[in-house]
């Protein structure tokens, strides 16, 4: 404890899927203590309207690619040593990292040899079902507890000496569920008899430059089968100047959109949508918007995670329901002419839109746990491991 007696929580968020979790745990956390918390450490924009002042830009970190990380080494490695000397320096009750266990495991891997004594936590498991199955085995070493969005994760952590509790997954107190489509079309002028289709290429560099071309490709297509539709384009600020520069020469009717609020309105206003793989594929199926996942990786990162990934599906949706509902066009299947193929199947309301509606119902279900928000029940783990 401090000498204020106020909570010091140092949150570490190094992607923009991780600094929503952050935000909205930030929150949780205020209302458990009646305020008596301050915190410190990385994260993105949501976390920052928090009160948390980010020890650097957490764009550096978002690199997705077995392959494509390697340049970034030499940087990341030195933003973990800067991290590590924070924490010394600010001497928390408990470090919280969050997602992105690649970058945190490390530096939780440096503070255990410090011997620091602080109370460490991650939230959201490594997906040790999908690959590196022994890593499950090894985390107890480096962190005393794991928070799990997925109610099957806990039994893979806790047989090798390691707490793992399922709290549910914070999509399920995402916004998008109260936010209105009509004020979207209010707000950008869009006519009754105009169709919004949202396209999300993702939150990092590299896969806004692999994908988005694809997604602006076929919307083109569609475009041309179709001068009513309107393209809601959802990014974030670490990548927003060049999804704006990318989109201008394809001269269509693309709203770029850069808060939560918009992004979950346009969802809302959608008939459909075309996404990367990720949380937001989530978020579109719990209020029922009929999508298709694409994502694609470099040749070699591919070949290497053909190899090493053993699961049937990418994306969360089909895995949690083991069934293939959301179409997956991955690598050489990421094309205009398949997105423009399945987005057309969904809009003529047959058998694939059923199977989506269908599946979509269960999904809430799924991701619940209790009557308190995901946030809340992450709250309770939290301030009882500072306790112990």
């Amino acid at each position: 404890m401090t000498t204020s007696n106020k909570l010091k929580i140092y949150l570490i968020a190094g992607e923009p899927s991780g600094d929503l979790l952050g935000s909205r745990l930030m929150r949780a956390l205020r209302k458990k203590t009646n305020d008596n918390v301050e915190f410190f450490g990385l994260g993105g924009d949501t976390m920052e309207q928090e009160g948390l002042t980010p020890l650097f830009d957490i764009s550096e970190l978002a690199v997705m690619g077995l392959v494509e990380v390697i340049p970034s080494i030499p940087r990341v490695l030195r933003r973990i040593k800067q991290t590590v000397n924070d924490i010394k320096k600010c001497q928390p009750d408990i470090v919280i990292t969050i997602d992105s266990w690649s970058f945190c495991a490390r530096v939780h891997k440096a503070l255990r040899k410090e011997n620091l004594g602080i109370k460490q936590l991650h939230y959201v498991a490594p997906q040790v079902w999908a690959w590196k199955k022994r890593r499950a085995k090894t985390m107890y070493k480096y962190i005393d507890e794991l928070l799990t969005l997925l109610p099957n994760e806990p039994q893979y952590f806790t047989p090798h000496k390691l707490r793992a509790t399922f709290v549910g997954h914070p999509v399920i107190e995402s916004n998008v569920l109260t936010a209105k489509g009509e004020d979207f079309k209010k707000k950008y002028n869009i006519s009754d008899d105009m169709q919004v289709i949202s396209i999300l290429p993702g939150s990092r560099h590299t896969e806004v430059s692999k994908l988005l071309p694809d997604f602006m490709t076929a919307a083109r297509l569609l475009y041309q089968q179709n001068p009513k539709f309107v393209f809601a384009l959802s990014t974030v600020k670490t990548v927003a100047n060049r999804v704006k520069h990318m989109v201008k020469k394809y001269n269509l009717p693309v709203i770029v959109l850069e808060t939560e609020a918009d992004r979950y309105s346009a969802f809302q206003a959608s008939c459909a949508a075309i996404a990367a793989s990720g949380t937001v594929a989530l978020e579109l199926a719990i209020c029922k918007i009929p999508h298709i996942i694409s994502y694609k990786v470099s040749p070699l990162t591919y070949f290497l995670a053909k190899h090493l990934v053993k699961i049937k599906y990418v994306n969360l949706t089909n895995i949690m329901l083991n069934k293939n509902i959301v179409p997956e066009l991955l690598q050489e299947k990421c094309t205009p002419q398949n997105i423009v193929k399945h987005i057309n199947e969904l809009l003529e309301g047959k058998s694939l839109f059923a199977k989506q509606m269908q599946g979509f119902e269960d999904i809430k279900k799924y991701l619940s746990n209790g009557e308190q928000t995901p946030s809340e029940n992450a709250s309770d783990e939290i301030l009882r491991l500072i306790k112990c």
